[in-house]
C-alpha cells in the first residue's frame, strides 16, 4: 500500500477521466491517462538521470500550479520522500529547513529560482527549475514505463514531510509514512464527501494541502485544479467555482470573511455548485458562522486539529452547522466531535480525563498520528508522549462530545492572577459590524501582570475609532478585567505561512523580544 499505486488504479479505471483541470484560459486539462505517463516519467528520471535513492528527501518550492501534482507522484514512486515548501518563507526559514530535511534536490519554478541561491550554495544542494533545462528535456527523456521502485515502496516507508508554520519558533518538520497518509485520506474523503465525481479547487498553498487535499483527491480519482494561493479576490474564486463546476474547496477563516464582505449577493449564484466548503486554522465568530451559512448554504465543515496528526481531529459537520442555526446555538462556538479513526481527550495536567464543562488539554491519538518530528527527538518527545499528541490547546467538552476550544495555552493572558482566553474577546470584537478580522494579546503590565492588547482591520469602506471598540466589548457580557486597555487598527493583520494570524508578531510590536513562546 503506498499512495503512488493511486496514479496507476486511476489510469486504468478512468484513463480519459480528468485528473488536473486547468483554472486558466489555455483550459489545459491533464487526464489520468496523461498524469500516470508523467509521474513514470518524473520517478524514472528521478531514480536515473537524478541520481535519487529510496529514501531521499526531494524538496518542491514552487507556487501553487498543476505540476506538483505531477513532482509528488514522481518522487512517491520513486521512493523518495516529498518535502513540500511554502514559497512564501524567508531566508532564515528556508535555511532551517534544509538544513532539517537535507534533501538531494530541490525542484522549483523560474520565479523561485533565486530565493533558492543562497541555500544552494551553502549546503551544495542541486536545484533544477521544472520550466527550464535541463530538467524538462530528463523528464522527457524518461520511461514512460511504470518504475520498478513504485512496486517496492511499503506502507511504512516514509512519504513526506510537512514543516509547520514555525509560529513556536524554528519550524518543524512533521513526518509520515504511506500507510498515516492513505488512512487520513480515507478519513477526508468520508469527511468532505469527496467522490470520483468531485471537482477540487485548491486555493490554499499546496505545501500544506498535501494531507488534507491533495492525497484524499488522488485516492478517490477525483479531479484537482490549482488556484494562485498569493492573493484571495473573491469574485474570480466564485467565478472560477462556477466556470469549471467546483464541487469541493477549503478556505481559511480571513478568505471566508473576504467572501462574506466583498462578494456581491447577486454573484452568489456562482457558489451554488459547491458541495462541501471546508474551513480551518483558526475560529470563527458563532455570529459570522451563522451570516455565512445562512448566504451561502449548509455547505461548511469545518476542520479542527493539527500537521502533527495529518489534519483532522474533529468536525463540525454540515449537520452540525444545522443544528447551531435550529436548536444549538452554542455548537457553532465549537469545533466539533472526534472524527473517524481518531481518539480525542481532554485532559489536566496528570493527563486524566477531566468532566464535562472542565478546562483542559486537548490530546490526540490514532492510526494516523505523525511518526514523529524530523531528525528532532527532543521536540518530539516534548509533544508525542505514550503515543498521544498534545495539542497545547485548552478546551472544554460538553455531555454530546462536541469540543470547545478556549485557547493556545501559550496565548493565555494571566491578568491579576486569571487567566483570559484573547479567543472570547476577539468573539466579541468580531461582532462589531466594521472588524473585518482581529487578535488580542497580552502585554507587561506593571501592576497586573499582563494588560490586554486588541488588534484589528476594518472591512473594506468601514471606519470606527479604537475608542468606539473598547466601548463596544465594555457594553458586552465581557467583565471589567476582560477590556482591552488598548485598541489598535492596522491595514491588516500579519499572517504565516499557511494563513493563520501571527500573534506572535503582534507581540513583537508591542512587546519586543521579550517573551519567549
Amino acid at each position: 500500500m503506498n499512495v503512488g499505486l493511486a496514479f496507476r488504479r486511476n489510469a486504468v479505471r478512468y484513463p480519459h477521466g480528468t485528473a488536473l483541470f486547468d483554472v486558466g484560459p489555455q483550459r489545459r486539462d491533464v487526464t489520468w491517462a496523461d498524469l500516470e505517463e508523467r509521474t513514470n516519467r518524473t520517478a524514472n528520471t528521478l531514480s536515473g538521470a537524478l541520481g535519487i535513492e529510496p529514501g531521499d528527501r526531494v524538496a518542491l518550492l514552487v507556487a501553487n500550479r498543476p505540476e506538483v501534482v505531477e513532482v509528488l507522484g514522481g518522487i512517491t514512486k520513486a521512493g523518495a520522500v516529498y518535502v513540500g515548501l511554502n514559497f512564501r518563507l524567508g531566508p532564515v526559514e528556508l535555511d532551517q529547513i534544509v538544513d532539517n530535511a537535507r534533501p538531494r534536490l530541490l525542484l522549483c519554478d523560474t520565479e523561485h529560482l533565486p530565493q533558492t541561491a543562497e541555500v544552494a550554495e551553502k549546503y551544495d544542494l542541486e536545484v533544477l527549475d521544472i520550466e527550464g533545462e535541463p530538467y524538462r528535456s530528463l523528464v522527457a527523456a524518461g520511461s514512460p514505463a511504470p518504475p520498478t521502485t513504485l512496486h517496492e515502496v511499503r506502507s511504512d516507508d516514509d512519504f513526506c514531510i510537512v514543516y509547520t508554520s514555525g509560529t513556536t519558533g524554528r519550524p518543524k518538520g512533521v513526518l509520515f509514512d504511506h500507510a498515516r497518509v492513505l488512512q487520513h485520506a480515507m478519513v477526508t474523503a468520508l469527511e468532505y464527501e469527496i467522490s470520483r465525481h468531485s471537482r477540487y479547487l485548491l486555493q490554499i498553498p499546496h505545501n500544506s494541502s498535501v494531507n488534507i487535499t491533495i492525497v484524499p483527491v488522488l485516492l478517490m480519482g477525483a479531479a484537482l485544479g490549482f488556484r494562485d494561493s498569493r492573493s484571495f479576490e473573491p469574485r474570480g474564486f466564485a467565478e472560477t467555482t462556477d466556470r469549471q463546476g467546483v464541487t469541493h474547496s477549503f478556505l481559511v477563516p480571513t478568505q471566508l470573511m473576504r467572501l462574506l464582505d466583498r462578494l456581491p449577493p447577486a454573484r452568489d449564484g456562482l457558489l451554488g455548485g459547491l458541495v462541501t466548503l471546508g474551513y480551518g486554522a483558526s475560529p470563527i465568530s458563532p455570529e459570522r458562522l451563522a451570516e455565512l451559512v445562512g448566504r451561502f448554504g449548509n455547505v461548511f465543515n469545518q476542520l479542527y486539529g493539527m500537521a502533527e496528526i495529518a489534519s483532522i481531529g474533529t468536525m463540525l459537520r454540515k449537520e452540525d452547522h444545522h443544528r447551531g442555526l435550529t436548536e444549538r446555538p452554542e455548537l457553532l462556538g465549537s469545533c466539533g466531535q472526534p472524527s473517524y479513526a481518531v481518539d480525542v481527550r481532554v485532559v489536566d495536567s496528570d493527563g486524566n480525563d477531566v468532566a464535562t464543562g472542565e478546562r483542559g488539554e486537548v490530546i490526540f491519538g490514532g492510526p494516523y498520528v505523525m511518526k514523529g518530528y524530523y531528525r528532532d527527538h527532543e521536540r518530539t518527545a516534548e509533544s508525542l508522549r505514550d503515543g498521544w499528541m498534545h495539542s497545547g490547546d485548552v478546551a472544554t467538552l460538553d455531555d454530546e462530545g462536541f469540543i470547545y476550544i478556549v485557547d493556545r495555552l501559550k496565548n493565555l493572558i494571566i491578568r491579576g492572577g486569571l487567566n483570559i482566553a484573547p479567543t472570547e474577546i476577539e468573539n466579541v470584537l468580531y461582532r462589531h459590524p466594521a472588524v473585518l478580522e482581529c487578535t488580542v494579546v497580552g502585554v507587561p503590565d506593571a501592576d497586573w501582570g499582563e494588560a490586554i492588547v486588541a488588534v484589528a482591520a476594518l472591512k473594506e469602506g468601514a471606519t470606527v475609532e479604537p475608542g468606539e471598540l473598547r466601548e463596544h466589548c465594555r457594553h458586552s457580557e465581557l467583565t471589567s478585567i476582560k477590556v482591552p486597555e488598548r485598541v489598535e487598527l492596522i491595514d491588516a493583520l500579519p499572517k504565516n505561512a499557511v494563513g493563520k494570524i501571527a500573534k506572535d508578531e503582534i507581540r513583537r510590536r508591542f512587546w519586543g523580544e521579550g517573551r519567549q513562546v
